[in-house]
């Protein structure tokens, strides 16, 4: 089978929309049909409904949708297999949440490497919704993420919790913090929701930023307030920083996230226990 059938068919099943899905792909409308066609006659089945309303999958189709997950996942693997990767073991695709990539990637190489002695490590930062994606094609073999992203294909484990604190040069309490001088950071929905439920004024600044060494750049260069992991706040109060009185922490958690065929396998089993210790 073809597995761009199975790619356009899995895209329909997000998009519901032939046009989309056409649009996303690369492809034409008249392609996505035929590829649709083809697949439905290789499975003597109707995959889709289409009318007005729009398109929606036939009881085969909802049938056949956790199969064809599959079917991607093990053809990506299969490809990552062949591929030549000289004298190593296995290659270890991890994601990590470019917030947490500078300060973690040192101790969670460290663990893979333990683990399984002589592989090559695949690191990527990524924000949690791409990583999430990559678990299901099979591009990515394990995911530290802010924000899961349900799926049945995927599995998340909490392994610990982030801590962050508004500093600033400029305002000492609170209430001395102006939205022209702040940067809203938008390290994940969570984060955000918490932060408006907290700040509502400054939740319509101006200056949004998701990522924790850009924000640590825009501080030093002008931008008198933010949220930053407190962990990461050294080096600025060694420059005139202080944590602002009356703003209170902002707790991230952090999770584990895996392909859930892999969620009980060994080598993943042992990972997230490291990760956790860790983490605690």
């Amino acid at each position: 089978m073809q597995i761009e059938l199975v790619e356009t068919f899995l895209d329909l099943c997000e998009t519901r929309s032939f046009n989309r899905t056409a649009e996303r792909m690369g492809v034409t409308q008249s392609t996505v049909s035929s590829r649709v066609k083809a697949l439905e006659d290789r499975l003597s089945r109707r995959l889709f409904q289409r009318s007005r309303a729009g398109t929606e999958l036939t009881v085969e189709g909802l049938r056949f949708e956790s199969h064809a997950r599959a079917l991607r996942l093990t053809w990506s693997e299969a490809l990552s297999a062949v591929r030549d990767e000289g004298s190593y073991p296995m290659t270890m695709r991890l994601s990590i949440q470019y917030d947490l990539a500078g300060r973690h990637t040192p101790a969670w190489l460290a663990c893979i490497t333990d683990i399984v002695p002589g592989a090559r490590v695949v690191i990527e930062p990524d924000y949690s919704t791409q990583m999430c994606n990559d678990l299901m094609s099979g591009q990515s073999d394990v995911a530290i993420v802010y924000s899961p992203q349900p799926h049945p294909d995927l599995h998340f484990e909490s392994i610990g919790e982030v801590t962050y604190r508004m500093i600033s040069s400029a305002a000492s309490a609170i209430q001395d913090v102006t939205a022209e001088d702040y940067v809203l950071t938008r390290y994940s929905d969570a984060f955000l929701r918490t932060h408006a439920a907290l700040h509502p004024a400054l939740h319509e600044a101006p200056l949004v930023c998701g990522e924790g060494l850009a924000v640590e750049a825009l501080l030093e260069t002008g931008m008198p307030t933010a949220y930053i992991r407190a962990d990461s706040a050294t080096r600025l109060q060694e420059r005139g920083f202080a944590w602002v009185k009356g703003a209170q922490p902002i707790i991230q958690a952090v999770y584990v996230a895996m392909h859930s065929r892999n969620r009980h396998r060994r080598f993943q089993r042992r990972l997230v226990e490291r990760m956790r210790a860790h983490m605690a």
